[in-house]
């Protein structure tokens, strides 16, 4: 058992000397601190995983089975515009005042409907005053000849009595004198009620001016005036008076103008078959052909005019939407079959990661990665194998994309 003195020793030897103490409130703060390198490290850490979480958002396009027209190559390429062959900027042919405008962007009209119409005032009085005279004339006309149908009694009367020696010649002669009177007379009243008819037809047409009505089937692209304006077939006032009401464009006289440059325009011909995408809708192809080169240049552009067909028509192509058109070598034949498994994506969808081409196929809020095989072009569109027909790509990833992320989908 340990003496006295080696309990006081050992006791002596435990206690910390002044150098070793830690200075007063040290001890205190240290658990602070480690709490709070604990929430940064758990900030870092969620934020992490909600960046990791969070939607991307892309656009969706479709890989399309190829089809025969895919058969043909493209040997010359060039852009232009959708144009319609016939649009026309509906207005009066005289001046007047708008009273109403039936009209509206993007309404389809047909050819006949009444579009606007103009204060008919003054045209109704005409109209009257016409009708008027017309019944005056009529009336006199009526009279003349009962004059005539008496005269010509008297006539009778008087050569039967100039027969048996009771009346002179001269009584005779005057009678027959009144009769060619009164029917040049009634020859020249009739004369004046036709007039008075034509002048009834032209107030008529004054009126119709009045109404304006839609020259052909088509849709509203314009409008160019409102209720309460003055419309005139010529501009006056310094721009104050409108020319016109609207302009009409007839959907099925659309065509593709496109400039070719001339040292090619020997690879384009009539009826040539055509494919057509439009600016709007890149993974939309339009068949198409030629339908005539216009048979002059344009010196500044060195480019010659040629019109393009579209062979299907659909609500989507709209005037002046530029397109790009590509001339084909030939036309589709019964042997231009799709190859098995390929399909057509737009290029912007295959990207080039670790030296593999890939696409992101979207499987509903998640992409994933499919490795391709890229094969020759169609313009925008590329044939791949290794997705299947149907399928939901992502156009354009980016770099954030990565296989197994979370995204929104915009697109078909």
């Amino acid at each position: 058992m340990p003496s006295t003195t080696d309990k006081s020793s050992l006791l002596q030897s435990l206690r910390l000397g002044p150098e070793q103490r830690e200075p007063v409130g040290t001890g205190s703060k240290r658990p602070w601190i480690i709490a709070g390198v604990l929430l940064l490290l758990a900030a870092a850490a969620a934020g992490v995983l909600f960046l990791r979480s969070a939607a991307i958002a892309v656009q969706a396009v479709t890989a399309q089975a190829r089809t025969a027209s895919e058969g043909s190559t493209a040997i010359l390429q060039a852009t232009g515009y959708i144009t319609a062959r016939r649009e026309a900027t509906v207005a009066a042919q005289i001046t007047g005042t708008l009273t109403a405008v039936l009209i509206e962007e993007g309404e389809r009209v047909r050819a006949g409907q009444v579009l606007a119409r103009l204060d008919n005032a003054a045209q109704l009085a005409a109209l009257a005053q016409a009708r008027a005279q017309y019944q005056a004339a009529q009336a006199l006309l009526v009279q003349i000849r009962s004059q005539l149908m008496q005269a010509q009694r008297d006539l009778v009367r008087s050569a039967d009595l100039e027969e048996r020696r009771l009346v002179s010649t001269q009584a005779l002669e005057t009678a027959r004198t009144l009769v060619e009177s009164l029917s040049a007379q009634a020859d020249s009243q009739q004369r004046q009620v036709e007039l008075a008819q034509a002048g009834i037809q032209a107030a008529q047409v004054q009126l119709d001016y009045t109404t304006i009505r839609a020259p052909f089937d088509g849709v509203i692209i314009a409008k160019a005036a409102q209720t309460g304006e003055i419309i005139s077939p010529i501009s006056a006032g310094g721009g104050f008076t409108r020319t016109g009401v609207g302009t009409v464009v007839d959907m099925d006289s659309l065509e593709i103008e496109v400039d070719v440059n001339e040292a090619y325009i020997n690879r384009v011909h009539a009826n040539q078959p055509a494919q057509a995408v439009l600016d709007a809708y890149p993974d939309w192809t339009v068949p198409a052909h030629v339908i005539a080169i216009v048979p002059t240049a344009d010196r500044s552009k060195a480019t010659v005019k040629v019109r393009v067909g579209i062979d299907q028509k659909d609500p989507r192509v709209l005037p002046d939407m530029g397109v790009r058109v590509s001339f084909l070598e030939r036309a589709p034949t019964a042997g231009d079959v799709a190859p098995a498994g390929g399909v057509l994506v737009p290029g912007s969808a295959i990207v080039s990661r670790d030296g593999h081409d890939l696409v992101f196929e979207i499987e509903g809020q998640r992409v994933h990665a499919r490795a391709v095989v890229a094969g020759p072009s169609y313009g925008d569109l590329r044939l791949v194998t290794g997705v299947e027909s149907g399928a939901r790509l992502v156009r354009a990833p980016g770099e954030r994309l990565q296989d197994g992320a979370r995204v929104t989908v915009a697109g078909p």
